[in-house]
């Protein structure tokens, strides 16, 4: 970390150092990047995802996910890309805004340094990037399984099947919420200041292994949420809407852990409830 930073609280008003171009070009970045994914999401004939509800004959479930029947078209390497497109779009437009903190920070700490701001600020940014595109080829491979094994069963085992895995989902999400490792990676992902002291690299490498070890925090603290998009269905945009508010704001509280814990509680709750058939996956693609 540099010497010349001062040891204090961060703060969004805090962007002296920064250039205000920066600062736009990130803000441009986010809005292209929702503007793509509403527009994907709007124009798509079936959402991508996970979830497996009964209504379309036979394009039930998972066996009728996919971004231009990526899922029924099976393995392919123009299948992987177009989906690794859409998926990091959709990445930077939810995961941007609740990363500014620490690419402010980053570029402050540059700038303090009296180094170039702009590249090595990107080349962090690429690098966090990096890690939700990895994610996002994982999600690839859940998908492509979840639909071979959805149509081995007829459309009624697969609707009696689809609250159990949707539930399970839910639970899953909302018990991970009081783990070590949420708490550990939820932790380094609100203290920008104390991730640039600690893990400072200089040089346009060192950027990037930044942006790659915030990336790797940033996904063990939110991969149990993204879980539930990913089996609500990928392109629903209530899920992509709510899960940004959620990420954000668990991010920007210091002292989180009321809100965690009754986050925890209602993805159980939800969870309980789609399991049993007392109510339907709400906002779910298909």
């Amino acid at each position: 970390m540099p010497d010349a930073f001062p040891r204090k609280t961060w703060r969004l008003g805090n962007l002296r150092g920064m250039p205000l171009g920066l600062l736009a070009s990130l803000v441009v970045l986010t809005a292209a990047a929702w503007a793509l994914t509403l527009y994907q999401t709007f124009s798509m004939d079936m959402p991508m995802g996970i979830a497996v509800r009964g209504g379309m004959e036979g394009m039930e479930g998972m066996a009728g996910m996919a971004m231009a029947g990526i899922a029924a078209n099976g393995w392919s390497v123009a299948g992987v890309a177009a989906f690794l497109a859409v998926w990091t779009v959709m990445m930077a437009a939810m995961m941007l805004p609740a990363a500014a903190p620490m690419i402010f920070m980053f570029a402050a700490a540059q700038a303090r340094r009296g180094w170039q701001v702009a590249i090595p600020t990107w080349i962090f940014v690429a690098g966090y990037l990096l890690v939700w595109a990895a994610a996002g080829l994982l999600v690839y491979v859940l998908v492509q399984f979840g639909s071979e094994f959805a149509t081995s069963f007829d459309p009624p085992q697969r609707s009696k099947w689809a609250p159990l895995a949707l539930g399970a989902t839910l639970g899953v999400a909302g018990l991970y919420q009081f783990t070590t490792l949420k708490h550990i990676c939820l932790s380094r992902c609100r203290s920008p200041l104390a991730f640039v002291a600690q893990h400072w690299r200089d040089g346009r490498v060192g950027a990037l292994g930044m942006g790659l070890r915030h990336g790797l925090y940033c996904f063990g603290c939110c991969w149990a949420l993204f879980a539930i998009l990913v089996a609500a269905g990928v392109m629903s945009l209530a899920w992509m809407l709510l899960l940004t508010l959620i990420v954000f704001v668990e991010k920007l509280m210091q002292r989180g852990r009321r809100f965690e814990a009754a986050l925890g509680i209602a993805l159980i709750a939800l969870g309980i409830a789609v399991s049993l058939g007392v109510i339907e996956m709400p906002w779910t693609s298909g």
